[in-house]
């Protein structure tokens, strides 16, 4: 391994040039992630390296092991750090899926206006995301939307129509081109999520109204109309963002 300053190695050299006094201010656990962060960030430890010990690490911070290993713990919640049995704690790749994840749950937990806030956000992503779409898909790709399509027009079924309708933007956001607007799309459109808006938007009987706006969405992608893209995703998020708004008062 290679070795900096009086022999040391480079992630010692790394842990050492991080004094614990660093970091913001706060909990001495939000120090050490402020500071493992900022390494990772700098460069000093890389996707895919080990971690020193626990044990080096808190002497490198100049924490304690118990403030180092709730912060590790963090970390690996995060999916910034990987745990594997045996072998020691590691820098995961660093995905955006992984790291944005926790969009995820606050999609699962989020109630009232809140969730009108969360479509908010998902329109405009995902309006941009079909506009990139439109001019990025492969034929390989729009034939597997147009495949979701074609399922969840041959269905009733809700929990049928469910999961083709994630599938199908799924696709479309895969297709854009942007990992991590694909990422942060995923996580806002959870299956918790989406299935408590659906059933209740279902019930008002717009499974024809939901058909049309999925249908016009894949002719802009057919026709790599980025601008004709957007619109039709933007209408059609926006849909069921007014339905929300109605049920929550807003």
């Amino acid at each position: 391994m290679p070795t900096g300053p009086a022999g040391q190695t480079e992630t010692e050299s790394a842990v050492s040039a991080s004094p614990a006094g660093a970091g913001p201010k706060g909990t001495v656990t939000q120090r050490a992630i402020d500071q493992v962060k900022a390494m990772i960030a700098e460069g000093r430890l890389e996707p895919g390296q080990r971690l020193p010990t626990e044990r080096d690490l808190a002497a490198g911070l100049g924490i304690s092991r118990s403030s180092m290993r709730e912060a590790i713990r963090a970390l690996t919640v995060l999916g910034v750090l990987e745990a594997r049995h045996g072998s020691g704690i590691y820098v995961t790749q660093l995905e955006a899926g992984d790291l944005l994840e926790t969009f995820g749950v606050v999609a699962d937990l989020t109630r009232g206006p809140r969730l009108v806030e969360l479509l908010e956000v998902r329109r405009v992503l995902e309006s941009t995301a079909t506009a990139l779409a439109a001019a990025r898909i492969t034929p390989e790709r729009l034939a597997e939307v147009g495949r979701h399509l074609t399922a969840m027009n041959a269905t009733d079924d809700p929990e049928e129509i469910l999961a083709h309708d994630l599938a199908f933007h799924r696709e479309i956001a895969g297709a854009a081109g942007n990992e991590t607007m694909a990422a942060i799309l995923d996580g806002l459109s959870s299956r918790t999520f989406r299935a408590r808006v659906w059933r209740g938007y279902q019930e008002e009987g717009a499974f024809a109204r939901t058909r049309r706006e999925h249908a016009a969405i894949f002719r802009a992608l057919t026709a790599h109309d980025p601008e004709a893209a957007r619109a039709a995703a933007a209408a059609h998020v926006g849909e069921v963002e007014e339905w929300l708004r109605t049920q929550t008062g807003q």
